[in-house]
């Protein structure tokens, strides 16, 4: 079979910049070219030659529908579909698309989470063009990413207060590098690359996992003989009919213009990562929804279900989402990248101290933004980083801001060098001067900081919203304080160190290099006054704290009463996500679970009493011990299945905040009881009779 070459057919389904350039008048792109680069409003004229353009290339494409395609506070993205077709004077149809509906859509706005900004008789919502964010098409439809919000205006997803976000950022990164004398970058743009987690599991299996159906993750199942204790399948030998779905993902990712560059296995059995490059965060949100998507329907063509759930199996690693966060002007310097003396770049150590003050400062509001209620299993086990919020900066950029803790500046910093590897055979290999850390949420990495808390299902515009406002908010305290200084009469070399020691010392706690493991930190980090928050639910009060208010209000990213939407939002998630978990549980151990029990009791009983018959001296302790203690078991079940069914019922009943911690702190611990007998019982009762399949199968047979 003949390969396609990639070159050829990359980004063929997408209206990016060399369609635009192609199919529109120089006047018309510049124009376009102006609005994504420097934020200018577009003419409803160029609209207008755009969507002709847009329509055509489609069109020529199959398209037949086109959508806005957007991204509701469910995570997920909506898309409601229109035909091209309008009706022509001879009877026939003609395809015609304006600019009108090419910027603004009316989708129902009543039947999104919305936290009360919409009441259920108020329908009408408005969808609204995102031309930094390029159109591609889908099966057969055009799809146009589209921010989403209320008749009223209010935000009803969670593209508009990223974009909302990344205009802060950029308005206050600006201030900054004019205060060193760069008045020539126009714009400053953040950019993400989110490594993407996943499971694959057989599909025949998956379909007779009720739990995985209904939740996403297993709510029963005791550990294999053998997990991820070898280390063994981590960046091991990728198995066939793996590659064969990461082959055809590649094709679909690439075909969307999704740089999708790095694949392997990852710890776990079962479990595998991708990696795309860098792209405008905006951008880089789009794709990685889209990735999901497309992860679960080229899963499917292959027999396999993609699980994206952060622990869909206990006892073994979780999956998670680092969102390596990078900031770049348009001419292309990235302000996360210092330069080859430290020491000396002083723009870099205001950066840092900026960064270590917005983390500081809004570390509760991070840990908000980067989970749901599945990263509450995942966070602080199985190699995923600690619920704790702090920063690893590496032994060469720690140094320098050891050194600036001590004594306002630095002078020195740790060189790169060469690793030797001692086999004169092997070349020597530049050494990069600092070291990971992956016991760390918030980690420096040579040119940018990986947040590694995030959740693998997630929608990243969330925490990178947060990401891009507190940032906006520290340099604009930055440039705010200098200029006091400059106004002083000072030097701007001395109001920049001056400013810089001053937020590294107050911050300084946020730093930490190392190990996030260990009892030790844990006990550091509370003496430091720094949050361990355990679980999503507890953490939700910093969406309206006055601080996050503050900051949000005054770079016009939410108001308030958005933010208090949002926060409902939340609690109401995480009280129907715990609902269908129970509802699940109570579903299996009733129908599935305690009748096999039963079955292989009865059977186990039935043999001890014909071996009685047979031989009345024969010893059948073993199975009079099996059957005790199954019966014992099998009781435990039962009280625990009567004790869930009642809390359930009353969690049911409420609503709210108190709804959501009623199932965390009572539902949540009644699911825990009613697994541990289930758990046991898995390992006594024979495989053949137990209803569903196990880990071992679950993780090993593809």
């Amino acid at each position: 079979m003949k390969k396609k070459n990639v070159s050829k057919y990359f980004g063929c389904m997408v209206f990016d910049d060399r369609v635009m350039k192609a199919s529109l008048s120089s006047k018309v792109y510049q124009s376009l070219r102006k609005t994504i680069d420097e934020g200018e409003q577009l003419d409803s004229s160029v609209a207008d030659v755009v969507a002709e353009a847009m329509k055509e290339w489609a069109v020529s494409k199959g398209a037949t529908h086109y959508t806005h395609w957007f991204q509701p506070l469910t995570g997920i993205t909506a898309e409601k579909h229109d035909s091209f077709i309008s009706p022509s004077p001879n009877g026939g149809v003609i395809m015609e698309f304006s600019g009108k509906e090419l910027i603004k859509g009316e989708p129902d706005a009543s039947s999104f989470p919305s936290g009360g900004l919409r009441a259920t008789f108020e329908a009408r919502g408005y969808t609204t063009w995102d031309p930094t964010s390029y159109a591609f098409i889908k099966g057969k439809t055009l799809c146009i990413p589209t921010a989403f919000c209320s008749y009223a205006g209010e935000a009803l997803d969670k593209k508009t207060p990223l974009l909302r976000s990344m205009e802060a950022l950029n308005r206050q990164a600006l201030r900054i590098l004019r205060l060193f004398g760069n008045d020539h970058v126009k714009c400053v743009r953040t950019s993400v690359g989110p490594e993407q987690e996943y499971f694959l599991v057989d599909r025949e299996m998956y379909e007779k996992r009720r739990d995985l159906i209904f939740t996403g993750r297993t709510l029963f199942g005791a550990k294999p003989p053998k997990g991820q204790e070898l280390d063994d399948h981590y960046f091991g030998a990728i198995k066939p009919t793996v590659a064969a779905f990461m082959e055809d993902l590649n094709e679909e990712l690439w075909k969307l213009g999704i740089l999708a560059k790095t694949e392997h296995n990852e710890v776990a059995p079962a479990q595998h990562e991708l990696a795309p490059i860098y792209t405008t965060t905006n951008i880089a949100t789009d794709h990685n929804q889209l990735t999901m998507e497309i992860m679960k329907k080229v899963a499917d063509k292959h027999d396999l279900v993609c699980l994206l759930h952060e622990k869909p199996f206990e006892g073994i690693n979780g999956s998670g989402k680092h969102n390596n966060w990078s900031l770049s002007t348009d001419d292309g310097i990235n302000l996360f990248k210092p330069s080859k003396k430290p020491e000396t770049d002083t723009r870099f150590q205001l950066v840092v101290g900026c960064v270590m003050k917005a983390v500081k400062k809004h570390a509760l509001l991070l840990r908000t933004a980067a989970s749901n209620p599945g990263n509450d299993h995942r966070l602080g086990a199985n190699e995923a980083p600690p619920a704790i919020i702090s920063i690893f900066l590496g032994d060469q950029i720690g140094g320098v801001v050891d050194q600036i803790i001590e004594k306002g500046y630095a002078d020195s910093s740790i060189p790169a060098g060469m690793l030797d590897l001692g086999v004169k055979e092997c070349p020597a290999v530049d050494k990069d001067p600092t070291d990971r850390n992956r016991t760390s949420p918030f980690a420096f990495t040579g040119n940018r900081f990986e947040f590694r808390m995030v959740a693998s299902s997630c929608n990243i515009a969330e925490p990178n919203t947060v990401l891009n406002a507190m940032m906006a908010e520290a340099f604009s305290d930055a440039a705010d304080a200098i200029e006091a200084k400059l106004r002083e009469g000072k030097h701007t070399d001395v109001a920049v160190r001056e400013v810089t020691a001053e937020f590294i010392r107050e911050n300084k706690d946020i730093y930490f290099n190392g190990n996030g493991y260990t009892d030790e930190w844990v006990a550091e980090a509370e003496r430091r006054g720094l949050p361990n928050v355990k679980t999503w639910v507890d953490s939700i009060k910093s969406v309206t704290e006055p601080t996050t208010v503050e900051m949000y209000e005054k770079f016009h990213i939410l108001t308030k009463r958005e933010l208090e939407a949002r926060a409902e939002v939340f609690y109401e998630t995480y009280s129907k996500t715990l609902n269908i978990e129970a509802g699940t549980m109570i579903d299996m151990v009733t129908k599935k679970i305690i009748p096999a029990v039963i079955k292989y009791e009865n059977n186990l009983a039935a043999s001890v009493n014909t071996i009685k018959s047979a031989y009345a001296a024969a010893n059948i302790s073993t199975q009079e011990g099996m059957l005790h203690e199954i019966a014992e078991l099998l009781g435990e079940t039962y009280q625990a299945l009567k004790k869930l069914s009642d809390v359930h019922a009353k969690a049911v009943a409420m609503e709210g905040k108190e709804q959501a911690f009623y199932y965390k702190d009572v539902v949540k611990e009644a699911m825990d009881e009613l697994r541990a007998p289930v758990d046991k019982l898995e390992v006594l009762v024979e495989r053949k009779v137990w209803p569903m399949p196990t880990y071992g199968d679950l993780l090993f047979e593809i």
